[in-house]
């Protein structure tokens, strides 16, 4: 069995031309070492397909009829959701400013060349190795900093102190990430999540999704979504709504034998 350190990365495809995709998709066969979860004729299905499987790559078009490329990747932003790790791929390189403004992987120009797509995976599978190793079913060993007792908080000009029992979740959007409390909600110092992890009980707090840490003690309701997974409804003052990544969906209905 293949282990999880060496786990196909999976992706989308998103292009308006069928030819197009059926290239990308044999080329990435060819290579190995991705999975092609799901593929999209247009940025419409493109954001739906991200936002049901939570793929680790998205290959995207950047001209597509409706909502293009960097507008899958503006749309998922404003719904506070991190983007995958986008590869863009157009048949013009006048875009590459702006792919690389919204934090591209990486920008194929089409047609696109085998060795240049194997640099692409070799990258991509250094980028995502943290992610893929992450624990899917429970951690290996304690995470919690039990020296660790108090979370700064920067709100305005001020710099609070919480309680870690208080964090209700933390999210992580353009590499900052947002703390949200019973009483206040505001910016971290820590740079990653897994850092704040680090820091955190790990029978408390669970990385229910790549961009979501959340207190298993604040979770208000479990509402079933897509493909199997799940949204979680936090109890915070917005009542916010928390996705589930479709791995972590599997966890959660062992924790609470959905």
């Amino acid at each position: 069995m293949r282990s999880r350190a060496t786990a196909p990365m999976s992706a989308i495809i998103a292009d308006d031309e069928q030819l197009a995709r059926e290239e990308l998709k044999f080329l990435l066969d060819q290579i190995g070492d991705v999975e092609v979860v799901a593929v999209a004729a247009n940025g419409i299905e493109a954001l739906d397909a991200i936002e049901r499987l939570d793929p680790a790559l998205a290959f995207l078009d950047i001209q597509m009829p409706g909502l293009d490329g960097l507008g899958v990747v503006r749309r998922l932003r404003e719904q506070n959701i991190e983007p995958p790790h986008v590869i863009f791929s157009t048949a013009y390189d006048q875009f590459a400013v702006e792919a690389f403004r919204l934090e591209a992987m990486d920008y194929l120009l089409k047609p696109v060349e085998r060795d240049r797509l194997e640099e692409t995976i070799g990258r991509a599978r250094r980028l995502v190795a943290d992610r893929i190793t992450e624990p899917a079913v429970a951690p290996a060993a304690p995470r919690g900093n039990p020296g660790f007792t108090k979370l700064l908080v920067r709100s305005g000009t001020r710099n609070l102190i919480v309680d870690p029992q208080e964090l209700i979740y933390a999210t992580i959007d353009s590499g900052v990430i947002t703390l949200v409390a019973s009483q206040i909600e505001g910016q971290s110092n820590f740079r990653t999540l897994e850092e704040l992890l680090a820091a955190l009980d790990p029978d408390t707090f669970w990385r229910a999704h790549r961009s979501f840490v959340v207190n298993i003690n604040r979770i208000r309701e479990v509402v079933p979504w897509f493909k199997s997974t799940y949204q979680l409804k936090m109890d915070d003052k917005k009542s916010s709504e928390i996705p589930v990544s479709r791995m972590q969906s599997r966890r959660l209905r062992e924790m609470l034998n959905l």
